[in-house]
C-alpha cells in the first residue's frame, strides 16, 4: 500500500505543477480552436472521467482540440481558470463560489454529482462523533472548500470551531485526497472531511470509522459535489464550443447512469494512469452509492452553502449569488 501512496502522491504533485496551459484559441460567437477542460482525479467527477475516456467530449467538438488536465483541488483548478490556462472544467461549488464572490469570471452551467462528501476519523483517533471534534484535527482538499464549509458548519452547531477562528479544531487544509491515506496510515490526523472515493477507502483500507454518512452531512442529499464551470468570456465568445461541450457531458452523465459496472472499470482504469495501482473494487462500488451522478444543480443548495461559509467567517461580505448560475444552455441540450 506503501508503494500506491507513494504513486498517488507524486502523480497528483505532478498534476498540481503542471496544470497549466496555453490559453484557448477563440473566435467571437464561433467554435473555438481548442478547450482546456479541468476536472479532479476522483469519484464524483465521473462525468468528466468517462467523457474524456470513452471520447464523448471529443466527438461532440469535433475539429476543436481538446486538452485535459487534472488537479489536486479546486484552488488550483481556480487558478487555472484565472490565468487563463483553463476554459472549462469540473470544480466543487465552494472555490467556484469563493472566486465568484470575489469578482471572478466564473458561471456556472450544470451539475455533474450530488454527495460523495464522507466524514471519517482515524481509528484511535478517539472520535466517535462530531461532538469529540475537540481538541482532535482533521484535514480537507482546501480552505473553505465544498467538504470543509459542510463539516464546519455542523461542528458550528454543537458549539466546536476551528483553529482558524480561535477554536479547539485544528484544520489542515489543501491536502491532495490521495495524500490523506498517508496521513491516517502515518497517524499524523484524526480525521477527514473527503470526497469519494477516499472516504469510503479510508473506512475499507484503513479501518477509519464514518462519523457522518454523505447524506447526513449539510446539504448532502442536494449540493452538488461537481459543478461544471467556464468564464462568462469564453461562454460568450464560444457559444458554439460550449454547447459542443455540453452535449459530451449530457451523454457522460447518461452512460454513467445506465453503466455502472463499466464506468466503474473506467474510473479506475484512469486512476491507474495516474498511481500505477488500482483502487479494490469494493471501494469504488461501496464509494459508488455514496453520491448520485445528476445535473440537478439546485441552485438554493448552492446558495445555502454559500451562507454557511459566511456564517464560518470564510467570507467578509453576506453572498449575492445572482447571476453566478445559467443552465439555461444545458437545460436546452437536456430537452433536444
Amino acid at each position: 500500500m506503501k508503494k500506491w501512496l507513494k504513486a498517488s502522491g507524486i502523480a497528483l504533485t505532478i498534476a498540481a505543477l503542471t496544470a497549466c496551459g496555453t490559453g484557448s484559441s477563440t473566435t467571437s460567437g464561433g467554435p473555438a480552436e481548442e478547450i482546456n477542460v479541468g476536472y479532479f482525479p476522483n469519484l464524483d467527477h465521473a462525468a468528466a472521467i468517462v467523457g474524456k475516456e470513452k471520447g464523448f467530449f471529443d466527438d461532440e467538438l469535433g475539429d476543436v482540440e481538446a486538452e485535459y488536465t487534472h488537479f489536486p483541488n479546486g484552488n488550483d483548478f481556480i487558478e487555472a481558470l484565472e490565468t487563463g490556462n483553463l476554459d472549462i472544467g469540473y470544480v466543487g461549488p465552494g472555490p467556484a463560489i469563493n472566486y465568484f464572490l470575489t469578482g471572478g469570471d466564473i458561471v456556472v452551467l450544470g451539475a455533474a454529482a450530488n454527495g460523495a462528501t464522507l466524514i471519517v476519523a482515524r481509528d484511535g483517533s478517539g472520535i466517535e462523533t462530531l461532538e469529540d471534534f475537540g481538541g482532535k484535527s482533521f484535514c480537507t482538499p482546501g480552505n473553505g472548500c465544498t467538504h470543509n464549509v459542510q463539516l464546519e458548519i455542523m461542528l458550528q452547531e454543537l458549539g466546536l470551531e476551528s483553529n482558524r477562528v480561535g477554536g479547539t479544531v485544528e484544520h489542515q487544509s489543501r491536502i491532495a485526497p490521495a495524500n490523506m491515506v498517508a496521513m491516517f496510515e502515518q497517524g499524523q490526523i484524526d480525521a477527514a472531511a473527503a470526497p469519494e472515493p477516499w472516504g469510503t477507502y479510508l473506512v475499507e483500507e484503513l479501518g477509519a470509522n464514518v462519523i457522518t454518512e454523505w447524506d447526513q452531512v449539510f446539504l448532502g442529499e442536494t449540493l452538488p459535489s461537481v459543478v461544471v464551470v467556464t468564464s462568462k468570456r469564453f461562454l460568450e465568445e464560444n457559444p458554439e464550443t460550449v454547447d459542443a461541450f455540453l452535449r459530451g457531458h449530457k451523454t457522460a452523465v447518461e452512460y454513467t447512469q445506465e453503466n455502472t459496472e463499466d464506468t466503474l472499470e473506467t474510473i479506475n482504469d484512469a486512476l491507474f494512469n495516474l498511481t500505477q495501482n488500482r483502487l479494490p473494487e469494493t471501494v469504488l462500488s461501496q464509494a459508488w452509492e455514496r453520491m448520485v451522478v445528476t445535473t440537478e444543480t439546485h441552485p438554493e443548495a448552492l446558495q445555502a452553502w454559500a451562507d454557511a461559509s459566511y456564517e464560518l467567517k470564510f467570507m467578509d461580505k453576506e453572498p449575492d449569488l445572482d447571476g453566478f448560475v445559467d443552465t439555461s444552455h444545458l437545460d436546452a441540450i437536456l430537452a433536444e
